[in-house]
């Protein structure tokens, strides 16, 4: 199965485009609420990277053997802020990242990069092993 890489436009249709995209490319790959849940936690990478990074934006998906799907948003900047930000109650935005936390199966950044990247697991039952993988 092939990967599907763009380069974005560094402005606000960016996320629109990844997002359209995506779409298209998972249709009859992953089941509707899967493609929903991407299309979304898309969204707010690339709008991070047009909003806070700089240079090019580059976008990449691929589907695994067992339907996981990997996606990771790519710009040229300096790295990854741990700050937090002063913002009044009534502010919008600003909860992008919490929004990747509570839906992606695992997500992260590749240290000293803003290469950041989700999971997201296929819904339903899990099939195979039972036992923690880990231990």
């Amino acid at each position: 199965m092939s990967d599907l890489e763009l380069d974005l436009p560094r402005d606000r249709t960016a996320p629109s485009v990844a997002r359209h995209r995506l779409a298209d490319w998972l249709a009859g790959r992953l089941g509707p609420e899967d493609i929903e849940r991407a299309r979304l936690l898309t969204s707010e990478l690339v709008a991070n990277a047009v909003l806070h990074g700089e240079g090019k934006v580059i976008f990449k998906a691929s589907v695994g053997e067992d339907q996981r799907l990997l996606v990771e948003v790519i710009d040229q900047g300096h790295g990854f802020e741990h700050t937090i930000r002063a913002r009044e109650f009534d502010e919008i935005g600003g909860n992008g990242l919490r929004l990747v936390e509570a839906e992606a199966s695992r997500w992260g950044v590749h240290e000293g990069t803003t290469h950041v990247w989700f999971e997201l697991e296929p819904s339903g039952p899990r099939l195979g092993r039972e036992e923690n993988p880990l231990s």
